[in-house]
């Protein structure tokens, strides 16, 4: 299954062009929580076991043209990050280090947007690139599991853009901004994709190509990220980890289009906006030496 969030917090299962909407077929949810229905949705999956069972002939029917995608997870748990995945992105970064020596990090769950929202540059100074990746969506607590049972704790696959400033900070602080994780069009289920360590990603910006990859070349492949990730920290249904980005990262602009396309997974495509970006110097907190 193809599951998005649309027209304000509805599930929707994408069949062909349109999207059925299936919120009512699920369980009850807090349309307050700021989780979405399609996280809560996996919690109680997780807790139950199974997913529901959902009868189609009985849902409202829309137009994917028509719909307004939201981000699939709007508040995950938590993001979790592999630096340098790949050793292509290792070379030209001339990184000496890669994810096996560095671990992984955490991004704000407060940095996800959805598809055709806009990703705010915050200096007019400092370059700010774009990182296309697979996510991986827990679907299972997960705490010290082994390589071979590392894909039955996964919900499913979404596609991500880890976007960073290159500037002194912490890789945290770097990756964290608001707008700065834009994570969709939806998340498709594990069952369709039953081995993610071969698919496709590509990565344009501008209508230019600048990243282009297998995921077969991840350093750490997703069995691995889990295996590694939940040994030292405890996932939990509905925590996202990014895999990484393959060589190609490059400066963003006002008014460029981002586009990330993964085989069997989708396209998330968002905007640029550096119309109130500031200099760096004037960031808030900074003194003066």
């Amino acid at each position: 299954m193809r599951l998005a969030l649309f027209n304000k917090g509805r599930i929707g299962l994408v069949d062909g062009d349109e999207l059925v909407d299936v919120t009512d077929q699920f369980a009850t949810y807090d349309p307050h929580s700021p989780a979405g229905a399609l996280q809560q949705h996996i919690e109680i999956a997780a807790r139950a076991g199974t997913a529901p069972r959902v009868d189609l002939t009985a849902c409202a029917r829309v137009p994917l043209c028509e719909a307004t995608l939201e981000a699939p997870l709007p508040r995950p748990g938590k993001i979790v990050g592999a630096p340098v995945n790949y050793l292509d992105h290792k070379a030209e970064m001339a990184y000496t280090t890669s994810v096996a020596d560095l671990g992984v990090f955490l991004k704000a769950n407060s940095s996800v947007i959805g598809p055709g929202q806009d990703i705010l540059l915050p200096y007019s100074d400092k370059r700010t690139d774009q990182e296309g990746e697979l996510g991986v969506v827990i679907g299972r607590t997960a705490s010290h599991v082994g390589v071979d049972e590392a894909l039955d704790h996964v919900f499913g696959y979404t596609c991500v853009l880890d976007i960073t400033v290159r500037s002194g900070e912490d890789r945290s602080t770097r990756k964290s901004f608001d707008t700065f994780t834009p994570i969709g069009p939806w998340i498709v289920t594990a069952d369709e994709i039953p081995d993610p360590d071969s698919l496709d990603l590509r990565c344009d910006v501008g209508g230019t190509t600048r990243q282009r990859t297998n995921t077969a070349h991840l350093i750490f492949g997703v069995r691995e990220l889990i295996a590694y990730t939940s040994s030292v920290m405890t996932l939990y249904p509905g925590d996202v980890i990014a895999t990484g980005t393959p060589a190609g990262v490059g400066p963003l602009s006002h008014g460029d289009r981002v586009v990330v396309e993964i085989e069997r997974v989708g396209r998330l495509e968002v905007g640029v906006d550096g119309s109130r970006a500031t200099s760096y110097e004037q960031r808030p907190g900074r003194r003066s030496r």
